[in-house]
């Protein structure tokens, strides 16, 4: 079985696209707007844990683990009652397309992803050079991984890792999660207290999970460490095009594009795709294959692909959507939000994705107005907002 960058699902990202409420905002990383940790992310006392700590100690130890390592690995650690509660309680949904894109390549990301392109241009020129991989791919890569370093997650790592192998659901999993965090503070990458990440231990700019930093992270600004926590984000964009480069990513070629537009290109695409019934298609090529081993998800790598383009200068998708499942098309979904909101029922953004906050919204009106609480939109709800 292969495993990818992530190797499991956390609800992504970046975004966490797979667990984003209606404005975009990834569950992923969980801290408050002051970038405090909640109550339930620090350290509780549990004692089912410490012994299964104190019982790994000697597993980590015949792996290479140091005592001076373990010591300053788990200084201060401890099981973080909300990574369980987490990591249990992940929605599982799909999302179409178009509510994806909406996201995925909002006005917002796109903007922001030029300003960052403009501000690393030397440095994503010089990855490209080295690793052959676009640099604007590299961007939309760190765009939707942590939104241009903003929400790069800032849980310890060898709490959240040694949360998740002892409570066991995916133990075997998370235990080697662990091994490889220690052995990144074994080598001297990163401090203790720099060690940080998502509540599931992906880490830096890219959200990398500690084995692939170990099979992947490249030290390119040259000081002897493999630094993606820095501000400067050059290790991460370098590893991140070093991942894509081992995946098979051909220099000078095209990820795919929208069928009936310049992006596609004229070379034979691989395999043309059309997610969304009735909906844009896209012919895509072999680099497509790459960035899905970022995250094996045709709406991801479509996301980054698209994304780069826009960075790039490109425009929007030019097919339309169909309307949804409830008969609604993306600018009534977005009217639905703006009269929910001017109502005093806040959908916490306007993009058109019924997402968890937009249902509650729809629900506490509904109920106000003495409607069965659904959470569900509709033409007749949005009709009598009007």
């Amino acid at each position: 079985m292969s495993i990818s960058r992530r190797g499991f699902t956390i609800g992504l990202a970046a975004l966490g696209l797979s667990a984003c409420d209606s404005a975009g905002r990834g569950q992923v990383f969980a801290s408050r707007s002051d970038g405090a940790l909640p109550d339930d992310l620090r350290p509780q006392s549990n004692g089912a844990y410490d012994a299964w700590v104190a019982a790994f100690k000697p597993r980590a130890r015949a792996q290479g683990i140091s005592d001076s390592t373990l010591r300053r690995g788990f200084a201060g650690a401890g099981y973080l009652p909300g990574v369980v509660k987490r990591d249990r309680n992940q929605t599982e949904f799909s999302r179409t397309l178009e509510d994806y894109l909406a996201i995925a390549a909002s006005e917002e990301r796109v903007s922001k992803g030029r300003a960052a392109f403009a501000r690393h241009r030397d440095t994503l020129r010089q990855i490209e050079a080295r690793y052959g991989v676009a640099a604007e791919v590299v961007t939309a890569v760190w765009g939707l991984e942590s939104f241009y370093g903003e929400r790069r997650g800032n849980v310890p790592v060898i709490s959240a890792t040694s949360t998740l192998a002892f409570d066991g659901r995916r133990g075997a999993f998370f235990e080697k999660q662990l091994i490889a965090a220690l052995k990144i503070l074994e080598r001297g990458d990163v401090s203790a207290s720099g060690l940080t990440g998502s509540w599931a231990g992906a880490m830096g700019h890219t959200q990398f999970i500690p084995t692939s930093y170990q099979a992947f992270a490249v030290d390119f600004n040259g000081d002897g460490r493999r630094d993606i926590w820095s501000e400067n984000p050059a290790d991460s964009l370098a590893s991140t095009a070093a991942y894509l480069a081992k995946s098979g990513w051909q220099s000078g070629q095209k990820w795919g594009g929208e069928m009936g537009t310049p992006a596609a290109g004229s070379a034979t695409p691989v395999s043309v795709l059309q997610p969304d019934a009735g909906g844009p298609r896209f012919a895509v090529f072999r680099n497509f294959q790459a960035i899905k081993r970022y995250n094996n998800s045709d709406n991801y790598a479509i996301g980054v692909g698209h994304l780069s383009d826009r960075i790039a200068g490109g425009g929007p998708i030019q097919a339309k959507f169909g309307p949804d499942r409830y008969g609604l098309t993306i600018d009534d979904r977005k009217a639905l939000q703006q009269r929910l909101t001017a109502r005093g029922f806040d959908t916490d953004g306007t993009d058109g994705v019924i997402g968890p906050n937009s249902r509650k919204a729809i629900a506490a009106y509904q109920q106000s107005v003495g409607l069965s609480a659904t959470g569900d939109p509709s033409r007749a709800l949005l009709d009598r907002l009007s």
